[in-house]
């Protein structure tokens, strides 16, 4: 069965094949060309990345009805006490998302996640590894901060999950970075705690995951800031 990736390839080396030609006809001279430079013409990249743009904005609209979905969510008992539903942000194509375990004030009041000090060391982590926030997905377990930041509870977890599973599903990315203990171990229905986790890959429904220590973590703990550094090299490496 010839796949997306499959045509995507056929169609680039044809294109690729008719602008060597093309080229070769300009230097003979050949009469009805233009006769402006043909290095900059690359149709098969403009329908690449015409496509590309098409299944960004499907995959956004997707996101924004299931975010719709959720806007007024009651099905466990932080629907009542969040301010904002804090759904998710970035890429809607994106190859790479960063799940993290729940929203804390400043996503509660902001209704993005990572927006706090944590989310500013995430950004650095993110920038290190030669990208940036608007490259990527950024969600977490939980849509709604728990009171007073204490940890998600099971029925909590269970109750978000799917629309976490939803998001990925729409998303389909390369790799998936898991920020902590409670990301990590939701993601691979594992038990074992972060630091035997961490430091190699792992695979969540046949994605590549990489699960390491949460920024808020970090920033209590900065000596684990090299751990997190060598798995965000091995996500860099993959990545590309």
């Amino acid at each position: 069965m010839t796949t997306r990736e499959d045509f995507k390839r056929d169609f680039l080396e044809i294109v690729s094949s008719f602008k060597e030609y093309l080229l070769y006809l300009q230097g003979l001279n050949f009469e009805g060309l233009p006769r402006e430079k043909l290095s900059g013409f690359n149709p098969a990249k403009q329908q690449l990345a015409s496509a590309e743009t098409t299944e960004a904005e499907d995959k956004a609209a997707r996101l924004g009805a299931l975010r719709k979905q959720m806007v007024e969510c009651q099905h466990c008992q932080l629907g009542s006490s969040r301010k904002n539903l804090v759904f998710g942000t970035g890429n809607p194509n994106a190859r790479l998302v960063f799940v993290g375990e729940a929203p804390g004030r400043d996503e509660d009041l902001q209704g993005k996640p990572f927006v706090g000090k944590a989310g500013q060391l995430l950004t650095r982590i993110i920038n290190a590894i030669g990208l940036d926030r608007e490259d990527v997905y950024i969600a977490n377990i939980l849509k709604c901060r728990p009171p007073e930041n204490r940890n998600p509870l099971p029925e909590e977890i269970a109750t978000c999950e799917p629309f976490l599973i939803k998001q990925l599903e729409v998303i389909k990315p390369k790799l998936i970075v898991a920020l902590g203990t409670f990301a990590a171990q939701t993601l691979l229905k594992n038990t074992d705690a972060i630091s035997r986790l961490r430091g190699r890959f792992h695979l969540y429904q046949g994605i590549k995951l990489m699960p390491t220590y949460h920024p808020a973590y970090l920033l209590r703990n900065p000596q684990k800031k090299r751990e997190v550094w060598e798995d965000m090299q091995m996500v860099q490496k993959e990545y590309q």
